[in-house]
């Protein structure tokens, strides 16, 4: 059962997706800004602007992807905002009035595996940074193998700490953190001003700034409007839903711009090598290397502390009987496989990419579909219905909604149908000159589909009628 103690700093949170009762909500909206804002305050914003630069694009054009592309992103993570305190459950849950039960539990199987391998590439860095240090002072043990799996052991132990913690201890430390991370970019900001280029250069053609805006999207908002709700879901009820739209669309948004915009002034100056280990450091005098590697570490860990936590709370969504803190640690097990076949693949940059080239397939027509369906309710649910084990208003068709899994099939398959990535490349961009729409038809095609089929298979135009939201739910 869950107790008070859920809401409190340092305590372990033992609520999982069951709905958090009325008594229990708390905070504001704009604890949501802080929150979201020491998260996107984050090294790989600085490497995602230089990566446009690498594309082909001039500065000007890129200044305006990265303003497009930010915007368009953390808008919907906006919109993925307001369904937790209508509910008191988290979005992998909410996401059954969609796709019905069963049908829900296959889209949280396909977010949780995007979320471990966030996960997995954000610790594999943790470490990577660690063993840079060791050499950078001197230490030649960083290349044992021994002390390789020692380092992400331990680094692995101190990820999971917060995580497990839960909601309450998150956000009051991500908040701390916003602080800090600002003061230490600032610092970074200033350092490597002196190398930016932010004339001149040629500019990338159509197909080149639809990568961009593909990457923009993707690396940003879009990759955390997955977990919006997991996040809100302790607000009160009555909680302004403008207020909750724009404290977490723009606690996301104006960090990622800020360092894009960095990145993308110094990544004339950058090497090859685009990642925040090997590549940025090479912009900044050598006596920050250390300082720079020992910030960088502790920002690695806040960031890949969201991604823990919502991927715990999605395994449950998927039906794993287990409490939200041991999901947590079963997700940081398999974060440290994979951490160190990235490591010990002397690849990371193209793991990384490969992955990164593959996400929109699922989040944008996931990410359609979740907000039509939203809209169509006006965000009104039966909250108990949501977490009921057999039955119940979304139960549909054997626990299954048509409408949703056939509208996702279609945007997955329109999305990939104009995807360009470095491993799958679809008919439609080989067509229109190597270009990138997956964003656009996937979205587009996911959520035209819906609004058609759930005429037909599940009508949601007349909002449910609201449960109550106190109280556990019996049933994951």
């Amino acid at each position: 059962m869950s107790t008070s103690h859920d809401t409190q700093v340092g305590a372990v949170e033992q609520r999982g997706i069951e709905l958090v009762p009325e008594s229990e909500r708390h905070g504001r909206p704009r604890d949501l800004f802080f929150m979201w804002f020491g998260t996107n305050t984050n090294v790989f914003y600085i490497i995602n602007g230089a990566l446009l630069i690498s594309l082909g694009l001039n500065f000007l054009q890129s200044l305006l992807i990265i303003l497009v592309g930010n915007i368009a992103g953390f808008v919907l993570l906006g919109f993925t905002s307001l369904q937790g305190p209508r509910t008191g459950t988290s979005t992998f849950t909410i996401n059954r009035a969609s796709f019905g039960p069963n049908g829900g539990r296959v889209l949280a199987f396909f977010n949780w595996l995007t979320l471990v391998g966030f996960e997995g590439s954000g610790l594999a860095l943790a470490v990577i940074a660690i063993l840079t240090l060791v050499h950078a002072l001197g230490g030649s043990i960083a290349d044992a193998t021994w002390f390789k799996i020692v380092i992400i052991v331990v680094v692995a132990a101190l990820q999971v700490y917060i995580p497990t913690l839960g909601h309450a201890t998150i956000m009051q430390v991500q908040k701390i953190l916003a602080y800090v991370f600002v003061l230490f970019f600032l610092v970074v900001t200033i350092l490597i001003l002196s190398k930016a280029q932010v004339s001149g250069g040629q500019a990338g053609t159509f197909a080149t700034i639809t990568l961009g805006f593909a990457l923009m999207v993707s690396a940003g908002g879009i990759s955390w409007a997955n977990t919006g709700s997991d996040y809100s879901r302790y607000l009160p009820k009555t909680a302004k839903p403008a207020a909750i739209f724009w404290a977490s669309a723009l606690g996301g948004m104006i960090p990622a711009i800020l360092l894009e915009i960095v990145g993308a002034a110094v990544a004339a100056q950058l090497p090859t090598a685009s990642d925040p280990i090997s590549g940025l450091p090479s912009a900044l005098p050598a006596w920050f290397l250390a300082p720079y590697l020992i910030l960088l570490f502790f920002n690695l860990l806040a960031v890949n502390a969201i991604d823990l936590y919502s991927s715990g709370l999605t395994l449950q969504a998927i039906g794993l009987s287990v409490k939200r803190w041991q999901a947590t640690m079963i997700d940081m097990v398999i974060c440290m496989i994979l951490a160190a076949v990235a490591i010990f693949s002397s690849d990371f940059n193209t793991l990384y990419g490969e992955f990164l080239s593959l996400l929109i397939i699922f989040l944008a027509p996931w990410c359609a579909i979740y907000l039509m369906d939203a809209l169509m309710r006006r965000n009104t649910y039966d909250a108990a219905g949501l977490l009921a084990r057999l039955g119940g208003p979304y139960w549909y068709q054997g626990g299954l909604n048509p409408a949703g899994l056939l509208a996702m099939l279609g945007g997955m398959i329109a999305s990939a149908l104009w995807l360009n990535s470095t491993l799958l490349q679809g008919p439609f961009s080989r067509l229109f000159g190597n270009s990138d729409m997956s964003v656009f038809t996937g979205f587009i095609v996911g959520g035209v589909l819906y609004w058609l089929l759930a005429r037909v298979f599940a009508p949601v135009a007349t909002p449910a009628i609201e449960g109550s939201d106190d109280g556990e739910a019996a049933g994951i």
